[in-house]
């Protein structure tokens, strides 16, 4: 089969740099966003997210012809679906369930679209059976056409499911080098989807089914989840004993068999701290260890806040004068990893808006953002350099360990109150 015209559905963290990658290998490529400002942006030839690299990229392609944005489908001979999938809570905040109404919208816009012999495969990560569903959608609103669920490989219309699986910071060299694993509704749904992605792939694809895929891309990220609770675990037992976890972990990790994490601020992005609640959700009586790593580092933003309420207290005590709005405490990095501004379930940025609460100024140091979310914005609550926040910082909160904080790393270590959540100062 031949991909003339390939159409990347969601032109986020992840389908902007698929988009471009296909269109690097000159492919032409439409993207499709309902926002308008992402898609005015990309036909300037600019990129509305921060990735290296691919603002090169995107120039080039948008240049040469091959990449283009709108916010309606178009007819092409593939579909790729990189949407939202997060989860909703009941009032409690408990029972998380997969929301996939943005899935759901985008089979209903791509179905108007399609035509025989096409492709359609669902990036986003999603509880087991998603794909199964988006293929139902597409079905209800094209009878028309005949797809895997009912005429096997005889359908009209090829589903599948490939899971991204790259890091933030370094997505257009992962997204080329990684393995994929391709799951297919059918084993020809599979082998028509391995043909797309060997365009630019340079790592292997193996086929599998769509449940194995959906389940893989979860299980990768729950065996992340649950290693990084066992540090963030470790973290909080080793304040309660006085010791160093850093230098503890350091330790550990000379063990031949042995490669514990670093603790941080908690877990965020789009993937690890969201995934492991569709296999909670799934099966609830068999996912103990998954449930609980993911309340582990669920509760780590509380435990970080208790400390800086603890050296607000303590600044209270020694200067018995001061009201709490005397006080500023500054939080560096509220993005959910380092180098990046992506700020999707951010544990620091969450730790950032408690803070906000307590009646202090608020300074936050984000050199990756240029104005603050509006989750943020208030009048006791500045974005500041590193140097204006350890100028007039009482208590200094080092939630993410973005470059720029390690070169001052010094400067930090200065301060007298400093909470250092990531390692910063080892």
């Amino acid at each position: 089969m031949t991909f003339d015209t390939i159409s990347m559905i969601g032109l986020g963290y992840i389908g902007l740099p698929t988009a471009a990658v296909f269109a690097s290998r000159k492919q032409n490529v439409i993207g499709v966003d309902v926002n308008q400002h992402a898609v005015d942006t990309i036909n300037n030839g600019e990129i509305h997210i921060v990735e290296p690299e691919l603002d090169m990229i995107v120039h080039a392609a948008v240049k040469e012809g091959y990449l283009r944005a709108t916010t309606t489908p178009e007819p092409a001979d593939a579909f790729l679906v990189a949407v939202p999938t997060p989860f909703h809570t009941d009032e409690n905040g408990q029972n998380h369930k997969a929301d996939l109404s943005y899935i759901e919208a985008a089979s209903k816009a791509v179905a108007k679209v399609l035509k025989p012999g096409n492709l359609v495969v669902l990036e986003s990560t999603s509880p087991v059976g998603a794909t199964e569903q988006m293929a139902a959608w597409l079905a209800e609103a094209r009878p028309d056409l005949t797809f895997p669920q009912t005429h096997g490989e005889a359908s009209d219309i090829r589903i599948a499911h490939c899971p991204e699986r790259v890091l933030p910071g370094h997505v257009i060299r992962e997204l080329v080098e990684n393995d994929r694993v391709i799951g297919g509704m059918t084993p020809k749904c599979a082998e028509v989807a391995s043909a797309l992605y060997k365009i630019v792939v340079e790592g292997d694809c193996v086929t599998t089914t769509a449940r194995t895929a959906e389940m893989a891309k979860l299980t990768e990220n729950s065996f992340r989840d649950v290693n990084i609770a066992f540090a963030n675990e470790l973290s909080t037992i080793c304040h309660e004993l006085d010791i160093n976890v850093w230098e503890l972990i350091a330790l550990a990790n000379r063990h031949p068999r042995v490669n514990i994490l670093s603790p941080g601020a908690g877990v965020g992005g789009h993937c690890i701290a969201v995934d492991p609640w569709f296999i909670v959700d799934s099966c609830p009586e068999q996912a103990k260890i998954i449930r609980a790593a993911r309340e582990v580092n669920d509760d780590k933003p509380q435990w970080v806040l208790s400390r800086v309420k603890e050296a607000l207290d303590y600044y209270h005590q020694q200067n018995p004068s001061a009201t709490r709005s005397d006080l500023t405490v500054a939080c560096l990095g509220i993005a959910f990893k380092p180098d990046i501004d992506d700020l999707r379930e951010s544990p620091a940025l969450g730790i950032a808006q408690q803070v906000q609460q307590l009646g202090c100024h608020l300074q936050v140091v984000e050199p990756n953002i240029k104005t603050l979310p509006k989750t943020l914005q208030g009048e006791n609550t500045t974005l500041a350099t590193l140097e204006e926040a350890l100028t007039l910082a009482d208590v200094v909160c080092v939630l993410v360990k973005h470059k720029s904080f390690i070169v001052s790393a010094e400067k930090v270590r200065a301060k007298e109150s400093v909470i250092d959540a990531v390692g910063l100062l080892g």
